[in-house]
């Protein structure tokens, strides 16, 4: 079985490593959307794979550190492509969330990344 919770968050951030003139470069902001998605059996007693609460619970911490502010300045996200921000919140929720299987981070509506735990950024 598979469940997801979806969060959202409003921040800023720029990508320093992108080229002169490149538009991210600039300062500006998203109204980001984030899916954990975790994967399996249903406890026979419960009834849940992992209770909603829960998940809401483990991920309240990152989300405070993330809403409302400039990612560049959050300590690991220094260069804060959605791709690197994927892979900040899987290894901060993995070890809360054991049944984590994905993180997808919508920068809009149009354009997201999934991370499955694979190779962190080189």
């Amino acid at each position: 079985m598979r469940i997801t919770q979806a969060f959202t968050f409003e921040a800023a951030h720029s990508l320093p490593n992108v080229p002169e003139g490149h538009r991210c470069r600039r300062m500006h902001g998203h109204s980001y959307r984030v899916e954990l998605r975790l994967e399996g059996d249903v406890d026979p007693r419960s009834g849940f794979v992992v209770d909603f609460f829960d998940v809401e619970e483990a991920f309240r911490p990152l989300l405070h550190r993330l809403d409302h502010h400039c990612l560049n300045e959050v300590e690991g996200l220094e260069n804060p492509t959605a791709e690197n921000i994927a892979i900040w919140i899987w290894t901060r929720t993995k070890p809360l969330l054991p049944q984590l299987e994905a993180v997808l981070v919508f920068e809009t509506p149009y354009c997201w990344v999934e991370h499955r735990g694979e190779a962190a950024a080189r």
